[in-house]
């Protein structure tokens, strides 16, 4: 098909206003010149794109799988817009970087202090998404590399295993779990919870496991990092359940107790997706090496 980008902003635009005449205004142009772009569209893909009505237009569906795509270009293209605006300040690189919550909050800041030092002219930018938006978003180019706690084998991506972390329960000390070794997580369904907010993968996991015994896990606090969990655990709130690597760095200074989960699903395998066809960047794969280097001299 032949079109340019104002093809795709206009086709966008009607999509946003269903008005073929709003949509020429917004992008400036006169409507038989915007009529003809479309019908150019139209010719171009061999079926209609747009159902004609008299109050306005609505999009066929071709016209929906048209706009899916118009869109993903036109992201790219502002990305491409912004990277090389980055370029002529002197950047040499740019990694998007998408992982679930402990990525973003515990993982990803410790390693990229050094990265960052050791890259001067790199920048990162890191989006918090769940697993299966963190592997569209590598698989469609949005992202450089994913993070996501699961094995996942999506055609197009490679997956490289990263880490193997368990959740933990954590108690308050003195709290009646906490002489114990280990515990199913269905025995602390009626204490209350401390958790993550609604979108993050581990509140999305603990959800589902819930719903799968028939029961509903209830919150009393939803926070936005694993450290705010143990802090607030640590007043006698309630209990959490969060990665053994995050209730390690707080039980030498919070009066916390860890309690291991019995259950199987307790163990969670972390991989970094890349698209398989490409070779990435010097400075995205220096990132993956980071990052793989960082989790062995964790185990160490």
């Amino acid at each position: 098909m032949d079109f340019d980008q104002l093809d795709l902003r206009l086709f966008h635009s009607i999509a946003q206003l269903s008005n073929i005449t709003r949509a020429a205004e917004a992008q400036h142009l006169s409507l038989p010149a915007a009529s003809s772009r479309i019908r150019a569209l139209e010719g171009h893909a061999g079926v209609p794109l747009l159902h004609r009505e008299a109050r306005g237009v609505r999009l066929t569906p071709a016209g929906e799988a048209f706009l899916h795509h118009a869109r993903a270009i036109l992201r790219q293209t502002e990305q491409l817009r912004l990277d090389m605006r980055e370029y002529t300040r002197g950047l040499r690189g740019h990694v998007r970087v998408q992982g679930n919550t402990t990525a973003v909050t515990d993982i990803l800041p410790a390693v990229l202090p050094a990265f960052l030092k050791a890259n001067p002219k790199v920048n990162v930018e890191i989006q918090e998404r769940q697993n299966p938006q963190i592997a569209l978003g590598v698989l469609d180019a949005t992202a450089d590399v994913g993070i996501v706690s699961t094995r996942m084998d999506v055609p197009g991506l490679r997956a490289i295993h990263f880490s193997t972390d368990r959740l933990v329960l954590i108690v308050p000390r003195g709290h009646r779990f906490a002489r114990r070794k280990s515990i199913l997580f269905a025995a602390t369904l009626d204490e209350p919870h401390i958790g993550m907010h609604a979108h993050s993968t581990l509140r999305e996991h603990l959800s589902k496991v819930t719903a799968l015994m028939g029961k509903t896990l209830h919150f009393r606090v939803e926070l936005s990092s694993f450290d705010a969990i143990c802090h607030m655990v640590a007043a006698g709130v309630g209990v959490g359940v969060i990665p053994e690597t995050s209730a390690r760095r707080n039980l030498a200074t919070l009066p916390i107790v860890q309690v291991e989960l019995a259950d199987e699903w307790r163990v969670r395998e972390r991989f970094v997706l890349v698209r398989e066809s490409e070779i990435l960047p010097a400075h995205a794969q220096s990132l993956v090496n980071a990052l793989l280097d960082f989790q062995v001299a964790s185990d160490l």
